[in-house]
């Protein structure tokens, strides 16, 4: 990604960043170090990635997951508010939040062989009855027929993040 950096005496604090063409357009003040500048724009950059990540996402793709596990696995029973991508999610592959029907589901998965995107959304779905990890949750969890190869999946992707880390 090309960057243009256009400094001014009029910024003092502030440092923006847009898109503008395939350029990130960054304004700072004019008295900002190159040194100063380059852990902001870093930042700045992250953000527009994750919002560009975001928009090439399809939730209508999610949607369709879900529907065809509830309907294969929960006989249709489910029901909730929402079901979205989320760019914010970097530690966690999915979420439930039961009170209010609503799951998230990390954009990393995109990535990923559909049968670790099926298991996560079937998990979060399953917290719609249970909202907890006991005995009943694996239960409804474990009527996906290939639930123990993504979890192995994700344990050895998480397995190799950790060794690459250190």
């Amino acid at each position: 990604m090309s960057i243009n950096i256009t400094r001014s005496d009029k910024r003092r604090k502030t440092v923006s960043a847009r898109m503008v063409g395939g350029v990130l357009e960054i304004q700072a003040p004019a008295h900002m170090s190159d040194a100063d500048l380059e852990p902001i724009i870093a930042k700045l950059q992250g953000r527009i990635d994750k919002r560009q990540q975001r928009r090439e996402l399809d939730d209508g793709d999610l949607a369709k997951i879900a529907h065809d596990l509830n309907q294969r696995y929960f006989q249709g029973k489910l029901k909730w508010q929402s079901l979205q991508w989320s760019t914010q999610q970097d530690k966690r592959y999915g979420s439930c939040t039961p009170a209010d029907q609503t799951i998230r589901i990390s954009h990393r998965l995109a990535k990923l062989p559909r049968f670790v995107l099926e298991y996560v959304v079937m998990h979060e779905l399953a917290h719609l009855l249970e909202a907890n990890h006991g005995r009943n949750f694996w239960k409804l969890v474990g009527r996906y027929p290939l639930t123990e190869r993504a979890r192995g999946y994700l344990m050895a992707l998480d397995l190799e993040a950790v060794t690459v880390e250190h």
